[in-house]
């Protein structure tokens, strides 16, 4: 591993610490409910309070694997009195815990968690503080995929026009900001559009708030907006990251992400995904499409917007079908999304490894 940190040069959203950290026993996480008009963070002394906070969306997009990391670090911590026996069984029920904080990314999450696991495992027959074990792997386990994705932000950049316009849809967490940051030390000078992405509202404030820090051009939409912006302001290209990229080729994003590759291919738009396939998903119909509180729906930022007695529907995420994906950007290169098997022939290992 170099001796520079990943994150360097990366938006403060993006700093190691600024999106999960463990420290002398508990876990903090910087809550993205309310971030950017507020720099605040929650504050875990539980692993149990790690997957709550996770389940209530203080942190999003990738920040529940990193978060999932040190809450094991945390449960480490927790049970670092028992016998070793005792602190496996504590450590395994933790895991399960974590990995099941939000239905849809489970599979991702079950990888993080069981890499943790082993970590702590190999720690306590050495007699070693698992916490300790723990702690070092997850930030091993950040670097790497942090650089992978400074691999597929390469291979991203690579398909845009210099200076070209780009469409994102929800906060696509770390390839945000290496795609910019790799666009950047090209000499490029992306112009992005972020749609809303109500009702969290991650694509105004979190996406836009991390192309503003890195010094390019960005304009938030609101989610009706795609299709019109796209004609209108001469999008050259539509990129997200997934939750879920099934083997089938099927992507599983933010809800609204379907519509807007509807809009993308219509107008002749490439739609480009980024991630690595889940070796754990082979089939779309297998992924469970996550539903919360329909009521959310009802109001923005906090104000209610409809009138009571309305009823609200609140499904996290849609699943768009390959026949509307350009390409799977990948560390191993841009796959198509009815090809992704040959992403492991080719020595591909995922993005979420069990063990580094």
């Amino acid at each position: 591993m170099e001796n520079t940190r990943a994150d360097a040069g990366l938006a403060f959203l993006l700093q190691y610490e600024n999106v999960a950290w463990y420290e002398r026993g508990a876990v903090r996480i910087l809550d993205r409910r309310v971030y950017p008009g507020k720099v605040s963070f929650v504050t875990c002394r539980t692993h149990g309070e790690v997957a709550q906070a996770i389940a209530d969306m203080v942190t999003q997009s990738a920040g529940p694997y990193t978060a999932a990391a040190m809450g094991m670090a945390l449960a480490a911590y927790e049970c670092r009195e028992k016998t070793a026996a005792e602190q496996l069984a504590y450590l395994t029920a933790a895991a399960d815990t974590l990995a099941h904080a939000r239905p849809t990314t489970a599979k991702r999450m079950e990888l993080v968690t069981a890499g943790c696991l082993a970590a702590g495992k190999q720690a306590i027959e050495a007699g070693e503080p698992a916490g300790d074990a723990i702690f070092a792997h997850a930030l091993r386990a950040n670097d790497s995929r942090y650089r992978k994705i400074e691999t597929i932000a390469g291979h991203l950049v690579d398909l845009f026009p210099q200076n070209g316009t780009v469409m994102t849809q929800c906060f696509g967490e770390t390839i945000v900001g290496m795609m910019l940051k790799t666009a950047r030390a090209r000499g490029s000078a992306l112009r992005i559009f972020c749609p809303e992405t109500r009702p969290y509202f991650q694509g105004a404030r979190l996406t836009a708030t991390v192309c503003r820090d890195m010094g390019f051009d960005v304009t938030v939409i609101t989610d009706n907006m795609p299709a019109y912006v796209m004609q209108r302001e001469k999008v050259d290209v539509f990129t997200c990251a997934a939750d879920a990229i099934c083997l089938d080729g099927w992507v599983f994003n933010k809800v609204g992400t379907f519509q807007i590759a509807i809009a993308a291919n219509y107008l002749g738009i490439p739609a480009f995904v980024t991630g690595a396939p889940d070796i754990g998903s082979p089939r779309h119909e297998d992924v469970k499409i996550e539903l919360r509180d329909p009521a959310f729906t009802l109001q923005a930022m906090g104000v209610r917007t409809a009138a009571e007695g309305v009823k609200g529907y609140y499904p996290a995420f849609d699943a768009t079908p390959p026949h509307l994906i350009s390409g799977i950007v990948t560390d191993r290169g841009v796959f198509s999304p009815f090809d992704l098997p040959r992403y492991f022939e080719n020595g591909g290992a995922g993005e979420y490894e069990m063990v580094i």
